[in-house]
């Protein structure tokens, strides 16, 4: 039986010969991401590996060939790439450039000894500095997380690769270059510098990065803050030497996967365990039997449309006041103020405790007074449960899915939850408009196999006829990873009778998950309805516009707040209906 993993990659190589893919960079793309994450899947089982070894140069060779958007000038040997460098540092551990030994590990108990717990900026994931030369993270989301580090590590490794290179007069004995011994006095601190001489340093750093004065400020500005203002020059310096010292073999660089962790993944290990105690919440709160509503999204937007008003002791029109939960999303003052309103009026919050970092809100609507919410209107009287909870990464979506939906045992009796809907939102890049407008999906297509999953979804374009917003409807492409994504290969998914709109991580996982347990397994009912609809968080066919460019900001309340409107407005319309029957 052929694996799944090849299936597409067959396919590319039996497509017809005036098939505009064939011989294209989009085709060769596809390979290359194909090979890469067959050599990570191979290197996670073998245990280890070296970035300057053979399998690490094969990782290099093939991401350079893919050369993703994202890490930006990755390709050119004599310009660092700044903005990519601070979107990955963002996503790992602060430090990990000190570092020559990265393990990931799962859950093993580290808390419990004296290591400080180091999170990163924007990712949610435990790290630990074990000492030195040592860097531990924690991988708790699956295959999706693992290849998301070891894409972000290879881009690191070829960006110190290129600062040894640049640092380093290779044909006098490894001679470091006057700037770069600047740099090394800057980052060590041993020196006061005063304005005039720190900007001749950032001289002799915007020299070294291939880069101008002006980008090489910005960049020491964002890097930076009050506490450590010259991180930037720390990062250079640290990425260089470690590089260096690979290269002379006196510290070689080396990445290992710990036993435990290969032995958890794909076994839904984490998984399990969030949705067993959902569950157990649901029971223990006599919901479990009640018509439910399953949605994933953020943790905001349900709950302030609920419950803001009230919180805050604001009169609801028949207009959706944006502009209160732009105050809300600015103000932590009023997030704790609705969150206790909230608690308060009948949403149970589970913090998870089961290393899925997957936090859910509870809400039994025959509880929830609608009448100070947009939603005032419709005069509902039904007793539909609302369940909300985090996006999952990935994989993880199928993990977590596929096991909240399977049938439950509470006190000896086994159950299976009447699922009346599912709801699945989300940020997603757009490959036509820009950043914050709203995306439809009619099926997903899961890049790299053969899988597609179309599916009625019960969100249309019409819902979203705004002067503001441009709606799009149409496939979506479940990538492999975000950080993989280059212009060719999102063309040809655009432009090809595939006419994609857009692209994610999670959404051929969900349906896959939903199929099996609706259609297959018969966990829950064939009658539900789905609903998918997500907002353009960047457009990577746009220079300037990629996920590395910066967030949305304020932006994306009013396209979260919309769709977060329409599914609330069916899903009462839903229970409103099946109340009269």
């Amino acid at each position: 039986m052929i694996p799944a993993v090849w299936k597409f990659a067959i396919y590319v190589l039996y497509l017809p010969k005036d098939t505009p893919m064939v011989n294209s960079r989009a085709r060769e793309t596809t390979e290359a991401i194909e090979r890469l994450y067959v050599s990570m899947r191979h290197l996670f089982y073998r245990g280890f590996f070296k970035p300057s070894g053979i399998s690490g140069e094969s990782l290099r060779s093939l991401l350079t060939t893919i050369n993703p958007e994202i890490y930006g000038t990755m390709g050119v040997p004599n310009k660092i790439e700044l903005d990519g460098l601070l979107y990955v540092l963002d996503r790992l551990p602060e430090g990990i450039e000190e570092c020559s030994f990265i393990h990931l590990t799962s859950d093993e108990g580290f808390e419990k000894g004296s290591f400080e717990v180091i999170v990163p900026k924007k990712r949610r994931r435990n790290c630990y500095r074990i000492d030195e030369h040592q860097m531990n993270i924690e991988v708790l989301l699956g295959r999706s997380e693992i290849y998301d580090i070891l894409t972000h590590l290879t881009f690191l490794y070829i960006e110190a690769d290129k600062i040894r290179n640049l640092a380093f007069i290779s044909d006098e004995n490894d001679k470091p270059t006057r700037a770069w011994k600047i740099i090394e006095e800057v980052a060590k601190g041993e020196k006061k510098f005063s304005r005039k001489e720190k900007e001749v340093a950032l001289i002799h750093l915007s020299s070294l990065l291939g880069r101008t004065f002006d980008e090489t400020l910005n960049a020491y500005n964002n890097f930076g803050d009050d506490a450590n203002p010259d991180r930037l020059f720390k990062i250079v310096y640290h990425l260089g030497n470690e590089s260096f010292n690979d290269n002379k073999k006196i510290r070689e660089r080396e990445v290992h996967f710990s036993a435990i962790l290969r032995e958890r993944v794909g076994h839904h290990f984490f998984g399990e365990k969030w949705a067993n105690k959902v569950k157990q919440v649901l029971a223990e709160n006599n919901l479990q039997m009640r018509p439910l509503h399953i949605i994933s999204a953020n943790m905001h937007s349900v709950k302030n449309m609920l419950y803001a008003n009230d919180a805050v002791g604001k009169k609801a029109t028949k207009e959706v006041d944006f502009k209160l939960y732009e105050e809300i999303s600015n103000k932590k003052s009023l997030q704790e103020k609705v969150l206790a309103h909230s608690q308060k009026a009948g949403l149970i919050y589970i913090d998870d405790q089961s290393g899925s970092n997957i936090d859910v809100q509870i809400i039994d609507l025959a509880k929830t007074d609608l009448k100070n919410t947009p939603f005032g209107g419709l005069k509902f009287s039904g007793d539909d449960v609302v369940m909300v909870f985090d996006y999952a990464f990935g994989e993880q979506a199928y993990e977590v899915m596929d096991e909240l939906l399977r049938p439950y045992d509470y006190n000896g009796e086994i159950y299976t939850m009447k699922v009346k809907s599912i709801s699945i939102m989300g940020k997603a890049g757009i490959l036509m408009g820009g950043k914050g407008d709203i995306m439809i999906p009619t099926s997903h297509v899961f890049e790299g196999t053969a899988d597609n999953y179309p599916f009625e979804n019960a969100l249309k374009l019409e819902d979203f006829e705004d002067d503001d917003l441009q709606a799009f409807e149409g496939g979506m492409v479940t990538v492999l990873g975000t950080s993989l994504q280059n212009k060719d290969i999102l063309r040809y998914f655009m432009d090809t009778s595939w006419k994609a709109i857009g692209l994610e991580m999670e959404g051929a996982h969900y349906q896959k998950a939903i199929q099996v347990a609706s259609k297959i397994r018969h966990h829950i009912s064939e009658d539900l309805f789905v609903m998918y609809a997500y907002y353009a968080s960047d457009n990577p066919l746009e220079t300037g516009s990629t996920l590395s460019s910066g967030g949305l900001g304020l932006t994306g309340v009013k396209p979260t707040y919309l769709i977060t409107l329409r599914i609330l407005e069916k899903i009462l319309m839903s229970a409103k209906s099946s109340e009269k029957k």
